[in-house]
């Protein structure tokens, strides 16, 4: 399978340790296969006139014997765990999540609901009607090691 990562650089030797504590699944190596998705998040940083590079993988197909999250939709269960992951550092043993992405219609939603202004069920509401877009986290360096393999760079 083909996935993505926009970031300002080219990402030959992807790892976990530059990631950002508390994002939607936790501290990890974050990627879509959708490439449409991945352009357009690299349109973020052009707009802010920095470069944007659009970096390639193929990830293998055999994950059988990897720990596994995924979640199909923005259900109760995807809530609660991107709560978790944003609140606290989440430390299940998970090597990789999968689901969708908190894009800023969902992010307005979150907001208002881990300030306690609208409760989950009003917040579940809101999310049914949501697409989710798709986010693959790689959570474990070893996963990343064996699962994962460069492909190519490109600058939007």
């Amino acid at each position: 399978m083909i996935l993505y990562h926009t970031s300002k650089i080219k990402v030959e030797c992807p790892d976990t340790a530059h990631s950002r504590n508390n994002l939607d699944f936790g501290k990890g190596f974050y990627l879509t296969s959708i490439r449409e998705q991945a352009v357009r998040y690299g349109y973020r940083f052009k707009r802010i006139n920095e470069p944007a590079w659009l970096n390639e993988y193929e990830l293998c197909d055999d994950l059988d014997d990897w720990n596994i999250l995924r979640f199909n939709e923005y259900d109760e269960d995807w809530l609660d765990y991107v709560m978790k992951c944003r609140t606290t550092d989440n430390d299940d043993d998970y090597d990789m999540v999968i689901g969708g992405i908190a894009n800023d219609k969902v992010i307005t939603t979150l907001d208002l609901y881990f300030s306690n202004l609208i409760d989950k069920s009003t917040a579940l509401g809101r999310l049914k009607f949501e697409k989710p877009n798709i986010q693959y986290c790689i959570r474990s360096e070893r996963m990343i090691k064996e699962c994962l393999s460069y492909i190519k760079s490109e600058e939007l």
